[in-house]
C-alpha cells in the first residue's frame, strides 16, 4: 500500500492524531510545493499532509505551484490524494456546512494555469472522462456518512479562477449548466493527479450559496469564514474515518493511467527531460 496523501484547504493546515510528525523541505524539477509536507501514520496508515495555500493561507489560488505539489505527493510514494476543500454551493438542497464528493469537474479558469507535466518534449494524452477515482471517492463518501455528516455523492464541481468570488451574472450562468458547487483549486490537481497515476477525490465543504440565492444576496468573507471554521472539525473527522476504512490494494486504472499516454517516441525524448520525469515516467520509459 502507497501512502496516503491529504491536501488541506482553506483553514485545514494540519491533521489531528498524527503520530512520528516529520516535516520535509521538498524541491521538485517544478519549483518549491505550498509548504512544507507533513508525514506521520494515522490508523497503522503511512499519510503526507500538504496545505495547498501554505500554513497561514499565503497563496491565492492563481498562484498555486501545483505541479510541484502533485510531483512532491509522488516522490514521496502516495498513491492516493484526497483533496479537501472549501467550495460554494450551487443549489438549494446542497446547503452550507454540508459536504459534497463531487466525480466531474469543468475548467473555467483563464490565466493559463500550468497543469500538465508534459508539455515541452514529451506529450502524454491521459484519458480524463471520469476524472475521480470512483473506488476512493466511495471511501470518501461512506466515511463522511458513518460519522453522520451530511453529505452528497456525485456532482460538477466548476473551478472558476478567483481570486474574487462570482459575479451574480456568473453564479446564474454556472447555475443555467447544472453546475452544483463552485471552487478555485481542484481541477488543476485532479489532472495532474491523473498523469501522476495517483487516485484522486475532493471532499468539498460547503461554506455558503455563492450569490444567485435570494436569502443571500452576497457571499461575505465574514460568513465564509465563520462557516469554514464550522466544517474544519468536522472535515478532521472525516479524514480519521477515511483512513481507517482505506483499502490496502488499489484495483482502480488510475495506477496505469500513463500506460498508454504517452505519444512521443521514446528514442526522441532527451536524457535530461526522462531524468527529470523519472518519478512519473520511469516505470514506461528508462
Amino acid at each position: 500500500m502507497g501512502k496516503i496523501g491529504i491536501i488541506g484547504g482553506s483553514g485545514l493546515y494540519q491533521i489531528e492524531g498524527l503520530k512520528k510528525v516529520k516535516a520535509v523541505s521538498v524541491t521538485t524539477p517544478f519549483g518549491k510545493p505550498s509548504d512544507k509536507l507533513i508525514t506521520g501514520i494515522l490508523h497503522n496508515k503511512e499519510v503526507v499532509f500538504l496545505p495547498r495555500h501554505g500554513v497561514g493561507h499565503r497563496i491565492n489560488p492563481s498562484k498555486i505551484n501545483y505541479r510541484a505539489n502533485i510531483y512532491a505527493m509522488k516522490k514521496f510514494g502516495v498513491d492516493r490524494i484526497i483533496s479537501v476543500t472549501a467550495c460554494g454551493s450551487l443549489k438549494e438542497e446542497l446547503k452550507p456546512l454540508d459536504f459534497v464528493v463531487p466525480d466531474q469537474f469543468v475548467d473555467r479558469t483563464n490565466q493559463a494555469r500550468p497543469i500538465t507535466f508534459f508539455d515541452d518534449g514529451i506529450v502524454a494524452h491521459i484519458v480524463f472522462a471520469h476524472p475521480v477515482c470512483k473506488d476512493l471517492a466511495n471511501v470518501v463518501y461512506t466515511s463522511a456518512k458513518n460519522i453522520s455528516q451530511r453529505v452528497h455523492k456525485g456532482g460538477i464541481y466548476i473551478n472558476m479562477e478567483g481570486p474574487a468570488f462570482s459575479t451574480l451574472a456568473e453564479s446564474n450562468l454556472y447555475r443555467s449548466w447544472g453546475m452544483d458547487i463552485i471552487g478555485m483549486t481542484n481541477m488543476s490537481e485532479a489532472k495532474l493527479a491523473r498523469e501522476a497515476e495517483i487516485c484522486y477525490s475532493t471532499l468539498a465543504a460547503i461554506t455558503d450559496y455563492d450569490c444567485w440565492y435570494p436569502d443571500h444576496e452576497s457571499v461575505t468573507v465574514e460568513m465564509v469564514i465563520q462557516n469554514l471554521n464550522k466544517n474544519i472539525d468536522n472535515s478532521k473527522k472525516i479524514i480519521g474515518e477515511l483512513i481507517k476504512n482505506m483499502p490496502q490494494e488499489r484495483n482502480c486504472a488510475c495506477k496505469d493511467a500513463l500506460k498508454y499516454a504517452i505519444m512521443t517516441d521514446p528514442k526522441l525524448i532527451s536524457k535530461e527531460k526522462k531524468i527529470k520525469l523519472s518519478v512519473l515516467i520511469g516505470k514506461y520509459i528508462k
